[in-house]
């Protein structure tokens, strides 16, 4: 399974082809059911002539939690009958490379007159993956702001760890907001606070760091005990673009007794609608749970995977329950659902031999033609055979049947996984709902 990090690549290639949603581009089946924007677009940011930005602000606005990315559009005047469904040609800077609630733009390359002058103008709506707007654009905003440099010279961490419940990765994601003129980011982790912080040095405590051009990263490791990471901006060259961020604490520590496990792929490790990760709470059914919960899960395993790393993810926090969900991976490349079902059952049988409860869910359906059109992957054409084979198995273990709960079509509507795979909000609290209803049959009073 490719990592959602990945994927924004697809965006950015897709929008540099067109500007607007071409009749060539295909969509989705227009008879499902496709949810509305989660609410309309008002900006959060406010600059006035009394309290004017920087040079360089950060503009933010309510996050639509089934955009894609969004459209903004910055003026120099207020236009003429200007529409609050379509672009205007007045504009005097345009950008749909934001995936995020918030966008630094540098008014010195695309205003530097304005400043300290007159007022600018800009509004913003969200967008679904066809490059259809699935709301109006906000209300037009007035921006007032002078030359003065900007507070913001570092990207912006947008996860926090460790304080609700779904929170708590053992795989971590490092998501922010990208600074203005950075096109790659370093992130650095370390095993304890940095000597150096807001500096642009490594730290002489760093463990781990990776180099990306997108706004977030998934952690290939697992990171058990308490960590420090940041990030900073850099050029084409490798050159700091700012600083380092403030720096953000993240713990997976097994001695906290964590009585319930979940054991997964992507599916459960978080995320879902293509620009929505696992550091996006909504989008985990963890979030959901009605009890705090270590998620174990990792993007991308397969049932034989979670078989090769349970001694090392799941048995170090000796969980007294652990909430299974694998082999859609495996089923929908062909593997055999015989193989699914004996690597289920080694992770039955690593459970009981550590004195762990394994509680099965059941798989939901998954939706081919919505998975090539988001990741350009095949389906193996058994996977529907398959994938009933190993529920019919699963039913038989303890389980809790989340798939029955979804009560999907053989095929996932694109309403309850856009991209065919992962599952939407409406999914993950179905799923959620589902354990909380029935897990009290498992736990000990």
């Amino acid at each position: 399974m490719k990592k959602f990090l990945y994927l924004f690549i697809l965006i950015i290639l897709t929008l540099y082809l067109h500007t607007y949603n071409s009749s060539n581009n295909p969509s989705f089946e227009q008879n499902e059911p496709v949810p509305p924007s989660s609410s309309k677009i008002v900006a959060l940011s406010h600059f006035s002539a009394e309290i004017p930005a920087s040079s360089a602000p950060l503009l933010e606005w309510n996050k639509d939690l089934n955009a894609v990315y969004y459209e903004l559009e910055l003026f120099d005047t207020v236009p003429e009958n200007l529409s609050n469904d379509d672009l205007s040609s007045d504009h005097l800077y345009y950008t749909a490379s934001i995936y995020t609630n918030a966008y630094q733009i540098d008014l010195k390359d695309i205003a530097p007159e304005y400043l300290n002058k007159k007022p600018l103008y800009w509004r913003v709506r969200s967008m679904d993956i066809d490059g259809n707007p699935i709301s109006s654009f906000s209300k037009l905003e007035t921006l007032y702001a002078t030359d003065a440099p900007s507070s913001m010279n570092s990207p912006l961490p947008h996860v926090t760890y460790n304080k609700e419940n779904g929170t708590t990765l053992l795989y971590p994601v490092y998501a922010f907001i990208p600074n203005a003129h950075a096109t790659q980011f370093e992130i650095e982790v370390t095993d304890r606070p940095p000597e150096n912080p807001r500096g642009t040095a490594p730290s002489k405590y760093r463990i781990f760091s990776t180099i990306t051009n997108l706004c977030d990263y998934y952690d290939p490791k697992a990171r058990i005990g308490k960590y420090y990471w940041r990030v900073r901006g850099l050029d084409d060259d490798n050159n700091p673009v700012g600083v380092y961020s403030d720096v953000q604490t993240f713990e997976n520590n097994p001695d906290d007794n964590w009585k319930i496990g979940i054991f997964g792929d992507s599916i459960s490790h978080g995320g879902g609608h293509l620009s929505f990760g696992p550091a996006d709470w909504e989008y985990s059914y963890a979030y959901y749970l009605d009890f705090p919960t270590i998620n174990l899960s990792c993007s991308g395993d397969t049932s034989e995977t979670m078989v090769k790393r349970f001694d090392t993810d799941v048995v170090p926090f000796h969980p007294q329950y652990l909430l299974i969900m694998g082999g859609t991976n495996s089923l929908r490349a062909g593997i055999p659902a015989e193989n699914v079902i004996e690597d289920l059952i080694a992770i039955r049988e690593k459970c009981y031999e550590n004195n762990i409860t394994p509680i099965f869910l059941t798989l939901a359906p998954i939706n081919p033609e919505n998975i090539k059109k988001v990741f350009d992957e095949n389906t193996s054409p058994v996977w529907q055979k398959n994938l009933n084979i190993v529920n019919k198995f699963i039913r038989t273990q303890p389980h809790i049947d989340a798939a029955a709960a979804l009560n999907s079509p053989a095929i996932l509507p694109t309403y309850y996984g856009m991209d065919g795979l992962h599952g939407d909000i409406p999914t993950k609290k179905i799923y959620a709902k589902a354990i909380n209803d029935n897990i009290s049959q498992f736990i000990e009073k």
